[in-house]
């Protein structure tokens, strides 16, 4: 009977030693979120503190989630599905073959810009960076061709004619305490996400930039592309914040870890000349 009672009590001994400390756990749970940070006129501030570093990472990759997916951490209770993306026929169907073939037809693979969510969702991280002084804004992402978009926020609205190019023509103006751009003009040579979804150069994107507190931010698109899709829809996803980190040099073009992902089936460089379109 007292061996017993000897090992009964080693046993508790040790469940206890090894059993997390609830209190902490609970208290970790509760702690309240930092609030979003501003600026001293009372802006939000979508960088970093003055004397301090940071900035967004993303934390998926994918715009449009799958059924399984339910993660409280990375995804929003309204985050848009396959099946409610108001494709075309043949959005649809390049779509299906974009994610057969992964990254090899991708644009991003070969050192291409990319705007919207593809920027905002590029490896290691993006930065805003408003400049008041100049009225307009700066979005640099740290992978791919180590590039920025500028972001005119002097009133000015769209060109009636111009040359479409990658990053196409942005301006941006705060609605609250959220950060609004609108973009026109782009080519057709980039994709919206990593997944492949595309566009043409009747894209009309509306961004939103909203800081929930200090270490969360709202991205959410709406694409307007009536040459691809039936209906404008509406998509996003959270990024977090890195505190401490900073941009850094990172040059796809000398340095391109994607090779491979860019080669056709025929062993020659996916381009124009073999009949598809980087």
């Amino acid at each position: 009977m007292r061996i017993r009672v000897v090992i009964l009590c080693f046993s508790i001994a040790v469940a206890c030693a090894l059993s997390p400390a609830p209190a902490k756990a609970q208290d970790a749970d509760d702690a309240e979120a930092r609030p979003a940070p501003r600026r001293a006129d009372g802006r939000i501030n979508l960088g970093p503190h003055e004397g301090e570093k940071g900035h967004w990472r993303r934390m998926r990759r994918e715009l449009i989630i799958g059924d399984a997916e339910n993660s409280p951490e990375t995804h929003r209770p309204e985050d848009r599905r396959l099946e409610d993306v108001p494709f075309q026929p043949w959005t649809r169907a390049m779509w299906e073959y974009n994610r057969v073939h992964a990254d090899r037809d991708a644009p991003h693979a070969r050192c291409k810009p990319s705007a919207g969510p593809r920027q905002i969702g590029t490896a290691y991280g993006f930065e805003i960076v408003e400049l008041p002084h100049l009225e307009r804004a700066i979005i640099f992402d740290i992978g791919g061709p180590h590039s920025f978009r500028t972001v005119y926020m002097d009133g000015r609205p769209h060109p009636e004619d111009f040359t479409p190019t990658y990053y196409g023509h942005s301006v941006g103006w705060w609605d609250g305490d959220t950060f609004v751009v609108d973009s026109v003009g782009f080519n057709e040579r980039s994709w919206i996400d990593t997944q492949g979804l595309l566009h043409t150069d009747r894209l009309h994107q509306v961004e939103r930039f909203t800081r929930l507190d200090f270490d969360t931010l709202e991205y959410e698109v709406t694409i307007d592309d009536p040459g691809a899709y039936t209906e404008p829809w509406t998509a996003g996803f959270l990024l977090r914040w890195s505190e401490g980190a900073e941009i850094f040099e990172y040059i796809c073009q000398d340095n391109n870890q994607n090779p491979m992902m860019t080669v056709g089936d025929d062993g020659l460089p996916l381009s124009r000349d073999n009949g598809i379109t980087p």
